[in-house]
């Protein structure tokens, strides 16, 4: 993640009621999310007709667009877009699953949960779920897949964004990985 410095400042900013201040962070941030933006769209199936620049910016009015709320920081605010960017998905893929014929959802194993692997809209439907759950028992380790799953930070980025070590990730990420596969194989039943 590039400028923190610069970033941290301006959600201070933010924070003090700056109102030009909004303004001056998307084009700060704007290439981050658009970098996370395509590498998530990079797993989705063939044929995803939502494109990355699409989800940063849905994802941009929904954390408030020039109307920022005040920010507790960098980590919070990229925990925010990746939270954004994570309902974006999902209400898309209900959209999507909506229109089709005899579209019900399927559940997928995903004792792999590997990021370069591609995703429809089933999938990621099935994993939010599965998510939802972990999140009532254990909400850090599912903070740390939102960032990866659906914004796709990687391990050091999402440890850094939750102010964790990057051991402490992995092993979150294995724990984590290791319930929603449960969860996942449980409701396929």
């Amino acid at each position: 993640m590039n400028d923190g410095g610069e970033i941290t400042l301006i959600l201070q900013q933010i924070g003090r009621g700056d109102p030009q201040a909004a303004e001056r962070l998307l084009p700060l941030v704007y290439e981050e999310l658009r970098r996370l933006a395509a590498a998530r769209m990079g797993r989705e199936a063939p044929g995803h007709t939502l494109q990355p620049t699409a989800l940063v910016h849905e994802a941009w009015l929904r954390l408030g667009g020039d109307h920022q709320p005040d920010w507790n920081g960098r980590a919070h605010f990229f925990a925010a877009a990746a939270e954004a960017m994570r309902r974006v998905l999902i209400d898309h893929a209900r959209r999507r699953l909506a229109q089709r014929r005899g579209g019900s959802q399927e559940h997928l194993d995903i004792a792999a949960l590997d990021l370069a692997s591609t995703t429809d809209d089933a999938h990621v439907l099935a994993v939010n779920d599965a998510l939802e759950q972990l999140a009532l028992v254990e909400p850090r380790k599912a903070e740390l897949v939102k960032l990866r799953y659906f914004a796709g930070l990687t391990l050091p980025e999402a440890a850094q964004a939750l102010g964790i070590s990057t051991a402490t990730a992995e092993r979150w990420w294995a724990y984590a990985r290791a319930c929603l596969s449960k969860t996942l194989a449980e409701t396929a039943r």
